[in-house]
């Protein structure tokens, strides 16, 4: 169900082009800060309301982050694994066609499930250059490759971790998902003396209390596709893994209230977009469960988009969502500890602020 309130959404545009058969949405939220800024997800299963909660988590994340734009996302339903490339090119550059109505005016897109920067070029040619981030180095993109988000969910964890008076070198953290977000943010943990204990991926997950060495993973997915067949137990679900950090890098909706009680991790940082309800984070602070939010911890990837937007460079941009998201990610957790509220609440109260 879509709520309208006051911060929106401003427009919900619904598209599609009998000839490709492509069916999207546009779900533009709120401008107040400058043009709706947010990815394209190309999934079977991608809905209106699904748009629509990812477009006010960007709302959220782009008023705390402090950038110049609003809140959007975009969703063309389709499965890629089944389509042909030129099919899937085709798909894409009817969406660009349909939304130019709105880019990049009102909206500027960038790269999202099963959309990277072959599809950010592709619509940067059909609209234009700044209709679109994360496109290729050719076209002046900071590639979403360089791991910006997971930069940034690795310093949204590291204050978490000194918020709770945590040594890094002695911390163990279980990964949701090996993709852009999940891979980068262990690398840059286990890089600084974190131990990875437990990984997941589509085909399922394993659990090694010995330690997992990022590199010898790497290569196993590269070679094997799949995480299982690294040196370790397989469990049910990484929800099952025993360590002191679980970081979601991928689908949303993972964590369910009648999780809660079986969780044994101590901070819970979303480096995945909506893994869990407000309801549900709400038991987890109930349980001492420390959550860093989606939008704050999370707001790597838009930073760097920004960096893109202004001709900015790969250095600035690490740069700045460093200083960024750990100053945020403090503020955050101050205000939560100062007025004895979830972290969700305290994040809000700060992103609305920004906003008004």
């Amino acid at each position: 169900m879509i709520n309208y309130d006051e911060l929106g959404p401003e427009k919900i545009l619904k598209v599609y082009d009998p000839k490709t058969g492509m069916k999207g949405f546009v779900v533009i939220d709120n401008t107040k800060r400058g043009p709706g800024k947010g990815g394209i997800r190309m999934t079977p299963t991608v809905s209106e309301e699904e748009v629509y909660r990812l477009a006010r988590a960007m709302t959220w994340k782009n008023a705390l982050a402090d950038l110049p734009f609003g809140g959007a996302k975009s969703g063309i339903v389709a499965n890629p694994k089944e389509l042909p490339k030129e099919e899937k090119q085709e798909i894409v550059r009817a969406f660009a066609k349909a939304i130019r109505v709105v880019a990049p005016e009102q909206y500027v897109a960038a790269p999202d499930i099963n959309m990277a920067e072959e599809e950010m070029e592709i619509i940067a040619k059909e609209i234009n250059e700044k209709a679109v981030t994360g496109k290729p180095t050719s076209l002046g993109g900071l590639p979403h490759e360089l791991g910006s988000t997971g930069f940034g969910v690795f310093h949204a964890t590291k204050v978490a971790i000194e918020h709770l008076n945590l040594d890094i070198k002695n911390t163990t953290f279980a990964v949701e998902g090996f993709g852009n977000v999940g891979a980068f943010a262990s690398k840059f943990l286990t890089e600084a003396g974190a131990k990875l204990t437990a990984i997941s991926d589509s085909q399922g997950t394993i659990e090694n209390q010995e330690g997992i060495n990022f590199s010898e993973l790497e290569k196993t997915k590269k070679e094997t596709h799949s995480v299982i067949n690294y040196e370790g137990n397989k469990i049910d679900s990484i929800l099952d893994a025993k360590a002191d950090i679980l970081i979601t890098a991928a689908q949303p909706d993972i964590i369910s209230e009648k999780d809660v009680d079986k969780l044994n991790f101590k901070i819970i940082v979303q480096g995945s977009n909506i893994p869990m309800t407000q309801e549900t984070e709400e038991l987890l602070h109930g349980k001492n469960i420390l959550v860093i939010p989606d939008f704050v911890a999370n707001s790597g990837g838009v930073i760097s988009s920004y960096i893109e937007y202004i001709k900015g460079s790969e250095e600035e941009m690490f740069k700045i969502i460093e200083e960024k998201i750990t100053k945020n990610t403090k503020l955050v957790l101050e205000k939560a500890k100062d007025k004895n509220i979830h972290p969700r609440l305290a994040a809000l109260e700060i992103a609305k602020e920004r906003i008004e």
